[in-house]
């Protein structure tokens, strides 16, 4: 094997996957958490890294492969399989080394290739790039982030809100709080005005998540995920009480690469901007390319510092610096001394249950985002011959997906209305976009092909529409 080293799980042996053969070059916190979501889809997966320890781990935990080595080296990419394979994915913390491996795989297979691509210059030359090196998908964990937070923060009393149909639908979750007009009602009683302008799709309570019928009756404390066409979702929720106006002003505390992107997308909107950084050339490089935000040159750990930046009376704070604890501690102490609306940027999965119980507003996960996009595209790559995912978002700490196919003519749930489908237990059809007319679906609604339509469930490895039939 040369320099390279192959690596089998120990006392595995890696069976045949019914699915796509997948590369992972790097094995980091993106690599693992693709490792994790694509072998339950039962792919078969192989990683290379460059550091043995790193395979070792993932190849004592999981039924896959691994080879130590360069992952940009045609010897290594070989030794992996690269020319039998479907896709490789290059995540490892390099931009350059992400794009060469890509441009060695397609040089040496035909199969896809993806790279995670962080540098702002890279990103402003994102079509280029792909166009010629024939890339399949470039994914920015930093800007899917920043994207993920923004839509928070224009409107501010959700825990999170996902786009699908292009952008014309939109998915909230929120928590009922005592007392909402909404409590002690059937699901099946949401049927007048504004309340019959959405679908009440999943609710967590007491730690489980369940998909309610009509007969669930919501309590107070209960955080539920809604579908509404575009503004609906807005108008939802002013009708049941809660604040719809995007925030006046944010401070970002931390001025990485998320936190620019952020700043970008809240200025362009409107909304004012403070950035607290700790390093100072840093600071320099903020303030010459976002001229319109103040730029603070601190610790955002600072109490004091944090006071005269005006987190007192501050409508939204964002922590996101580098660091998962310091953002944790950051959070709790704005919740303490403010009444903003808290983002908590946490880059490790770990004791994820406990960070969720801490009520540290809205959790962004930026690994789970970026792998979700990516999971998104290998689905929709085996489904080629049934359906395509157009979106997949994972809900609930993992525990739930919403999903968009386009459905096409051969599907088996076309012409027929969606009270006769015989769906497996734990899936609902919650939205159909027929060509840009958002249909908020009841029972007598029929799917039609080419139309697109957004299953939740909470079964995963779900690669087509039709699988969701019983």
């Amino acid at each position: 094997m040369g320099k390279n080293m192959r690596v089998m799980g120990v006392g595995k042996k890696q069976r045949k996957a019914k699915g796509l053969h997948i590369i992972i070059v790097g094995c980091g916190k993106i690599g693992s958490t693709l490792v994790s979501r694509l072998i339950a889809d039962d792919h078969e997966i192989t990683v290379i890294d460059q550091r043995p320890s790193r395979i070792q781990q993932l190849t004592d935990r999981y039924d896959i492969s691994g080879v130590v080595g360069n992952g940009a080296s045609f010897a290594t990419q070989r030794e992996a399989g690269v020319e039998e394979a479907d896709i490789l994915i290059a995540v490892t913390d390099s931009d350059e080394l992400n794009l060469l491996c890509c441009v060695v795989a397609k040089r040496a297979a035909k199969c896809d290739v993806i790279a995670r691509v962080r540098t702002p210059d890279y990103i402003e030359e994102a079509d280029y790039l792909k166009e010629k090196l024939g890339l399949a998908m470039i994914i920015n964990p930093d800007l899917q982030t920043a994207y993920a937070i923004a839509r928070i923060l224009f409107m501010p009393t959700a825990l999170s809100v996902n786009t699908f149909a292009g952008g014309q639908a939109d998915m909230i979750r929120v928590k009922l709080p005592e007392g909402n007009v909404l409590t002690g009602k059937k699901i099946m009683e949401l049927g007048t005005g504004h309340l019959s302008d959405v679908l009440i799709c999943a609710v967590e309570r007491d730690g489980e998540v369940v998909i309610p019928d009509g007969s669930f009756v919501l309590q107070g404390g209960d955080v539920i995920a809604f579908i509404a066409q575009f503004r609906k979702g807005r108008s939802f929720l002013r009708d049941i009480g809660f604040q719809t106006h995007q925030v006046r002003d944010a401070i970002l505390l931390g001025g990485g690469r998320s936190s620019y992107y952020l700043a970008r997308l809240l200025l362009e909107a409107g909304i004012t901007v403070k950035i607290i950084e700790q390093d100072e050339q840093r600071c320099e490089v903020l303030s010459r390319l976002l001229t319109h935000a103040i730029v603070i040159n601190g610790d955002a750990g600072n109490e004091e510092l944090l006071g005269e930046a005006g987190i007192e009376t501050a409508q939204a704070v964002v922590a996101m610096t580098g660091f998962d604890e310091g953002n944790i501690f950051m959070t709790l102490h704005a919740r303490e001394v403010s009444n903003a609306k808290l983002v908590t940027k946490v880059s490790r999965a770990t004791y994820r249950s406990v960070i969720d119980s801490l009520d540290l507003g809205s959790v962004v996960y930026p690994q789970y985002i970026t792998s979700e996009a990516i999971v998104a595209y290998v689905r929709t790559k085996t489904a080629q011959m049934h359906g395509d995912i157009e979106t997949l978002v994972q809900l609930f700490s993992d525990r739930m997906e919403a999903i968009e196919f386009l459905v096409t003519e051969e599907s088996g749930v076309t012409g027929i209305p969606l009270a006769d489908l015989r769906l497996k237990d734990q899936m609902l059809i919650t939205c159909i976009n027929r060509r840009g007319k958002i249909i908020i679906p009841r029972g007598h609604d029929i799917i039609q092909p080419g139309d697109t339509v957004i299953l939740v469930t909470t079964h995963t490895g779900i690669d087509c529409i039709d699988d969701a039939l019983q």
